[in-house]
C-alpha cells in the first residue's frame, strides 16, 4: 500500500510578500488559480491507494488546509487523516509521527511517499513513473529519495552524490550527501553527471524507516513515541501534546537518518522540478504568464515600457515599469516588492526586518483567513478600523467579547444569526446592529451561501489580542480572533 505524506509548512520568506507566516507558500495561487498544496494534494491522489493521503501540519493551517482539500474534486475528507504540530519543527520528527501513524492505523509495511507540499512538478506521467521506481526499491528496503539532474550549477541546493547503479530498478545507490557548494564545486558537480540536486522527497516502508530511526537517532524515536502515545485524539485530526511535541530533536530527515543509514537509494529524476525558492525561479516557472519578445512577464495590471527581463505581479492596482531592467516587481495591495532578479534570495531579510519590528505584514495580508471564514481590512486608523467578513456556510464567530472598542455589524450580502447580549436575531440584507464595549457577541450564517458583512470598530485600540472568548467550537486559543 502507498500512503503519500504530505508536509505543509514553513514560513516561505523568500516569496514575501505574498508567502506570510498566517498564509505560507503552500497556499500560494499559480497563475492558473491552483495553489502549490492543491496540484500536491493532485499528485498525491493520482497515486495513492484507496485515496489515503496523510497529512503533517501546523494545526493553525488544519482549516486553511481543509478547505483547499475541499476544492479538489477528488478528495475524500475522511479519506485525509490530518496530523497536527503545536509548534514548529524540522521534518525528522514529522516523518517519524507519520510512520507511527501508517503503523498503528494501517499496516507496517505500508510504503510511505513523502511530499513537501511547496514544489512544483508540472510532469504528472513521469512523476508517477519514477514513484513507482522508487517503491519497487522500498519494497526491497531501500530509504529511497529522488535526485534531480542539475540544470545549472546552482549553490542553493544540497547535493547527492550516486554511487552504483542498483540493477533492474532505475535507481543507484547514495554514496555521499553533500551540502550547498560554492560556484566552482557545482559546476565540476554538473559537468561531473554524478551529482544530483536533493529534492527533499522520499519513498521507504513505515517499519524500515522506524528501523533506521531506532539504529541511527534512537533519541528521535523515542520522544516521537512519547509525543504519539500524548495525543489527545487518535482519530483525525491527531493533535499532540505541546511539552511532548517540543520535546522531540529539531532536526531533519536527512541528518537524523538519510546521511546515516546504509540501505539508501537515490532514483534520478525524469519528471520537471522546482521548489520555487524564490522570486526569481517563481517568473521562471510560472505556467499563467508569457514572456514578451524583452523577457518580460506579468501577471495582473501592468504596463511595461523600454524594459527587459522583468517579472511583474500584482493584483488590483496598475503597476507602471519604465526603463528598469532585471527586477521582481510583486503588489499584494498592503505591500510592494522591487528587487532585482539575481538577489531575490536576499528577500528574506525583509521579513526578518518586519519580525524584529514586529510590523504584521510579516505574518498577515489584508485578508486573513480563519475557520469561519475570513476578514478584509478595509481602513486601519487611530480612530477607527474597518473590515469586510465574510463567513462561510455553517461558519460560527467565537463568543466573545471587547475590553476596549465597540462594533457596527451591517450584512451587505446573505443572512446572518446574530447574538448580542443575551439576544439572538437574524439580520438580513442591508440590516445593521451596535455591539457595546464589553458586551457578549457571537456572528454565524445559517445558511448554504457565504455571508458577507461590514464591521466598523470604534474605541482606542484594535488589536486582535483584545478579545476576551468564551467559547468556539474550533479549539482555538483565547485571544486569538
Amino acid at each position: 500500500m502507498l500512503i503519500p505524506v504530505i508536509l505543509s509548512g514553513g514560513s516561505g520568506t523568500r516569496l514575501w510578500p505574498v508567502s506570510r507566516s498566517a498564509y505560507p507558500k503552500p497556499f500560494m495561487r499559480m497563475g492558473d488559480g491552483e495553489s502549490l498544496l492543491h496540484k500536491t494534494l493532485d499528485r498525491a491522489l493520482h497515486l495513492a491507494d484507496g485515496g489515503r493521503v496523510l497529512t503533517v501540519t501546523a494545526r493553525d493551517y488544519y482549516f486553511l488546509t481543509r478547505d483547499e482539500y475541499a476544492r479538489h474534486s477528488q478528495a475524500q475528507l475522511d479519506r485525509l487523516p490530518f496530523l497536527l504540530e503545536p509548534a514548529g519543527r524540522n521534518t525528522a520528527p514529522a516523518v517519524v509521527l507519520a510512520a507511527l501513524h501508517a503503523r498503528a492505523h494501517v499496516d507496517p509495511e505500508a510504503t510511505l511517499l513523502v511530499l513537501p507540499a511547496d514544489h512544483l512538478i508540472k510532469d504528472v506521467a513521469a512523476f508517477a513513473a519514477d514513484v513507482h521506481r522508487a517503491q519497487a526499491l522500498a519494497a526491497q528496503g531501500y530509504l529511497v529519495t529522488f535526485g534531480i539532474p542539475p540544470l545549472q550549477p546552482e549553490t542553493g541546493f544540497g547535493y547527492i552524490r550516486m554511487g552504483q547503479p542498483i540493477a533492474h530498478s532505475g535507481g543507484r545507490e547514495i554514496a555521499a550527501f553533500v551540502e550547498k557548494p560554492d560556484r566552482e564545486t557545482a559546476q565540476q558537480y554538473l559537468l561531473s553527471g554524478e551529482y544530483v540536486w536533493n529534492s527533499g522527497m522520499f519513498c521507504f516502508r513505515a517499519d524500515a524507516l522506524l528501523d533506521a530511526a531506532r539504529q541511527h537517532c534512537p533519541q528521535v524515536l523515542a520522544a516521537a513515541q512519547t509525543c504519539y502515545a500524548s495525543a489527545f485524539a487518535r482519530e483525525s485530526p491527531v493533535e499532540f501534546d505541546r511539552d511532548a511535541f517540543l520535546a522531540m530533536p529539531d532536526i531533519s530527515l536527512d541528518y537524523a537518518i538519510m546521511e546515516r543509514a546504509q540501505n539508501r537509494a537515490v532514483v534520478p529524476a525524469s519528471f520537471d522540478w522546482s521548489d520555487i525558492g524564490s522570486w526569481k525561479a517563481m517568473s521562471e516557472v510560472e505556467g499563467g504568464t508569457i514572456a514578451d519578445e524583452f523577457g518580460n512577464r506579468t501577471r495582473g495590471n501592468a504596463i511595461i515600457i523600454e524594459s527587459e527581463n522583468c517579472y511583474i505581479q500584482g493584483e488590483k492596482r496598475m503597476i507602471a515599469a519604465v526603463g528598469v531592467k532585471n527586477l521582481v516587481i510583486v503588489d499584494t495591495g498592503d505591500a510592494v516588492l522591487v528587487a532585482e532578479r539575481d538577489r531575490a534570495q536576499q528577500v528574506k531579510l525583509v521579513v526578518d526586518r518586519l519580525r524584529k519590528d514586529n510590523h504584521h505584514a510579516a505574518s498577515f495580508h489584508q485578508t486573513v483567513h480563519r475557520p469561519w471564514g475570513s476578514f478584509t481590512v478595509l481602513e486601519d486608523a487611530d480612530d477607527c478600523k474597518v473590515k469586510r467578513l465574510t463567513v462561510k456556510p455553517g461558519g460560527v464567530l467565537s463568543l466573545q467579547k471587547h475590553q476596549r472598542r465597540s462594533e457596527h455589524w451591517t450584512v451587505v450580502q446573505g443572512t446572518a444569526k446574530v447574538r448580542v447580549g443575551d439576544q439572538e436575531f437574524l439580520l438580513g440584507r442591508n440590516e445593521s446592529t451596535y455591539i457595546p464595549m464589553r458586551m457578549l457577541h457571537r456572528l454565524e450564517n445559517p445558511t448554504e451561501t457565504d455571508v458577507h458583512l461590514i464591521e466598523v470598530q470604534c474605541g482606542d485600540y484594535f488589536g486582535e489580542d483584545d478579545i476576551e472568548r468564551l467559547e468556539d467550537i474550533y479549539g482555538r486559543a483565547p485571544t486569538k480572533a
